[in-house]
């Protein structure tokens, strides 16, 4: 089997950050939308994020921002990726790979979801991510049925998202889905929103590159 990419979402706080880059994950998550609990703050120090080696992906999360607003953040806290979780269109993600950063467009996803919907968006973006169709954005903590994903037949790689915990990691290395390219953990790893439990995290680390 192959190894699967860990990407840790919602971080905000600097010594948790400095504690989270010492697991060396492949992508470091930070929110930029205000309602959020997880957002990252105006307050942030963003020379801080530059001392986050060069091989971790930092992405930035956006819903339903403005091209220039994206842009202009993404490019001011050196993000190399932009996660997209509103009804942003296929041309807004390619307007954001001529930008010069990796797209990541999220779904979320119930028994009544049809992949079928993603076909425009598969020559605009780098992956996709799956979440639990919820009220929110993202950072629910509640899973989605993962045998919906063996109704995904498009070539193009995706993260798995949605409440996805110690607990339930080995049905989550169980899929068999040659596209599924990484986890996305978020909430379930949390002290409170935002603070990660590095232990937890370990302990997740330590199972999924077995």
């Amino acid at each position: 089997m192959k190894s699967l990419k860990i990407k840790v979402c919602g971080m905000k706080y600097p010594e948790n950050i400095d504690a989270l880059v010492q697991l060396n994950p492949d992508f470091i998550g930070f929110i930029f939308y205000p309602p959020s609990k997880r957002f990252i703050g105006l307050d942030f120090e963003k020379q801080f994020l530059k001392n986050i080696p060069s091989e971790i992906i930092k992405t930035g999360v956006f819903v339903n921002a403005t091209l220039p607003e994206v842009v202009e953040f993404g490019k001011l806290y050196g993000m190399k990726a932009i996660q997209l979780h509103g009804q942003e269109t296929p041309q807004f993600c390619e307007e954001l790979r001529i930008a010069g950063f990796k797209v990541i467009k999220a779904f979320g996803i119930d028994e009544n979801f049809d992949f079928e919907d993603l076909l425009p968006y598969q020559n605009h973006v780098d992956l996709f991510l799956f979440d639990t169709k919820t009220v929110l954005y993202g950072g629910s903590g509640e899973t989605f049925s993962w045998q919906i994903l063996d109704n995904y037949k498009i070539d193009k790689p995706f993260l798995l998202s949605g409440g996805i915990s110690l607990a339930n990691l080995d049905q989550v290395l169980a899929i068999k889905n040659a596209n599924l390219h990484g986890i996305d953990i978020n909430s379930r790893f949390e002290i409170e929103p935002g603070l990660k439990d590095i232990e937890l995290l370990k302990m997740a680390f330590k199972k999924i590159k077995k």
